[in-house]
């Protein structure tokens, strides 16, 4: 028998799927903070309350501040958060180049953090994620 070592989880988060969510980022520049920089419609890979990992085709530096526009399927608005960037990986085998993932701003009424409605979209969509996830993998019957 071997050993097995477990690595502590260090997200206080369950990360979930939304097949089909898409993410609009902003970028300003250190010195140039009239001109943003910004990529699309990028994949989101996976979300929790505490952040989001998506594609990009671009790489980041760490602790970059961000404004996001997310999309989800079948809904009329849109998700508007802040955050910054935790880490960005390259990933040649995906159409995106690398995989990055933010940090959410802390939620509240405090300047530069997040509306306290975002984080009842985000317990919502992971309640209804965890809703299809749990009738999916029930057991089906045949007639």
């Amino acid at each position: 028998m071997g050993n097995f070592v477990t690595k502590k989880e260090k997200r206080g988060f369950v990360r979930f799927e939304i097949p089909g969510a898409k993410v609009s980022y902003f970028q300003k520049f250190l010195f140039f903070s009239s001109i943003l920089y910004s990529e699309e419609f990028c994949p989101v890979i996976d979300i929790s309350r505490g952040g989001i990992k998506f594609g990009s085709r671009r790489s980041h530096k760490s602790h970059k501040k961000v404004l996001m526009k997310m999309y989800f399927p079948d809904e009329k608005s849109c998700l508007n958060l802040k955050g910054r960037v935790r880490w960005s990986l390259f990933n040649p085998f995906d159409d995106y180049d690398y995989n990055v993932g933010i940090q959410f701003a802390p939620f509240g009424g405090r300047k530069g953090y997040n509306q306290s409605l975002a984080l009842e979209k985000l317990i919502s969509l992971e309640k209804k994620s965890m809703t299809i996830d749990s009738s999916s993998s029930g057991s089906s019957t045949l007639d």
